[in-house]
């Protein structure tokens, strides 16, 4: 229980600096924190919203001691949070949690939807690293595909490779992220895969790394309300997601592969369909 009272799990106060919005149903939150500018690529915090909920977001940008959640909007909490404006104030907690880890010099990078925030960051590091990565994100449409201007300005001026895909080929290749990224995995050599998006397009990276003998580092979603795997609402397998994750290894993911993209627990920790 002594977790609970290191500084970073204390709740602090920010005000938020800046609010974009990246689409219809997302936006970017700017603030300050000390503790959370310290997270490594994959981690997580828990964002307080007053009077509402506290829930799990990922960092998806750090600047010196701004840094950035990007949100979108599928309940209560998170449209409360998108309709914040400029010096609205919330709670925060963290970083917590298992990170990427930079492996080698080439690397392909899976982003699904809002999945592709976190790895945003892992961009920032691996650019630093000077490895040599293919950014692949999917949405399933144009108006869903988020930070295309930063993959882009990425793409020519780090050595980047930007890939583009919509289900309904509004932009760039139509088809699954995941048929591009077989693809690329069929064609070319990786050091490392890193992906993060639902479960279903996690689980089918994990068979594409099995079939082409490449490691994998991929974070999870699971519902999370206490960040320090006590409550058990984020468990898969024998792991918490929230304390033995975000971030699995490919080995990790073998040891769950019977509950991956299958079984989760509810809100009322009842199981249902991943």
């Amino acid at each position: 229980m002594s977790g609970w009272h290191t500084d970073a799990n204390q709740l602090r106060t920010v005000s938020i600096q800046k609010v974009v919005t990246e689409t219809e149903l997302v936006k970017t939150l700017y603030f300050r924190d000390k503790h959370c500018a310290s997270a490594k690529p994959g981690q997580f915090i828990m964002v307080w919203i007053p009077g509402v909920d506290e829930i799990p977001l990922s960092i998806s940008s750090i600047n010196g001691s701004l840094v950035s959640i990007t949100v979108k909007e599928v309940g209560e909490a998170t449209r409360t949070l998108n309709r914040m404006r400029e010096g609205g104030l919330i709670g925060v907690r963290g970083p917590f949690g298992t990170h990427y880890k930079v492996v080698g010099k080439s690397a392909l990078i899976v982003g699904g939807g809002v999945g592709t925030a976190p790895l945003m960051l892992l961009t920032s590091r691996l650019a630093g690293e000077k490895v040599k990565a293919v950014v692949v994100e999917g949405a399933k449409t144009r108006s869903e595909l988020l930070f295309v201007d930063q993959l882009v300005e990425l793409q020519k001026n780090n050595g980047f490779k930007a890939i583009f895909t919509t289900d309904d080929g509004s932009y760039g290749t139509k088809g699954l992220v995941t048929d591009a990224t077989e693809k690329l995995l069929s064609t070319e050599r990786f050091d490392i895969i890193y992906a993060c998006g639902n479960e279903a397009m996690t689980t089918r990276i994990f068979e594409l790394a099995e079939k082409y003998g490449t490691p994998l580092q991929a974070s999870l979603e699971r519902f999370m309300y206490c960040a320090m795997g006590i409550c058990g609402s984020c468990v898969i397998g024998k792991y918490r997601v929230c304390r033995d994750g975000p971030v699995f290894n490919q080995t990790q993911l073998k040891e769950v592969e019977d509950d991956l993209g299958k079984i989760k627990l509810d809100p009322k920790g009842e199981k249902v369909k991943a």
